[in-house]
């Protein structure tokens, strides 16, 4: 939990840093009446992305007292009860398993012989 809360100041901090680099920006742009939208997409996806991932951080963190379900085995990221997908790396957290009951209620004639 204080990995997460570590991980949530430093990215408000990038985000309100982002937010104001982009309102500077845009300022700058407007007063010299020459906007590039490229750099304000570019730096506008840029917040988007942090911004998504403190919301993701700060709703684990919300979630904390039903508790962290597990961490991703691809990296490592921990994730909330019910998660299907890592919000960190995308990786799928659910694993398809077929349940022992079924292979044991097959009838033995589709078994083969000697089975």
């Amino acid at each position: 939990m204080a990995e997460l809360r570590d991980r949530r100041r430093v990215l408000a901090e990038r985000v309100a840093e982002l937010t104001w680099d982009l309102g500077g920006l845009t300022y700058e742009m407007a007063i010299r009446d020459h906007y590039r939208l490229d750099v304000l997409a570019r730096r506008a996806a840029e917040l988007q992305a942090a911004d998504a991932e403190l919301a993701e951080v700060q709703r684990l963190l919300a979630t904390a007292d039903a508790g962290i379900s597990g961490q991703c085995r691809s990296c490592g990221a921990v994730h909330s009860r019910g998660a299907g997908y890592c919000w960190h790396c995308g990786a799928p957290l659910l694993e398809e398993s077929r349940p022992s009951a079924l292979e044991e209620s097959r009838p033995s004639a589709l078994k083969g012989p000697g089975r």
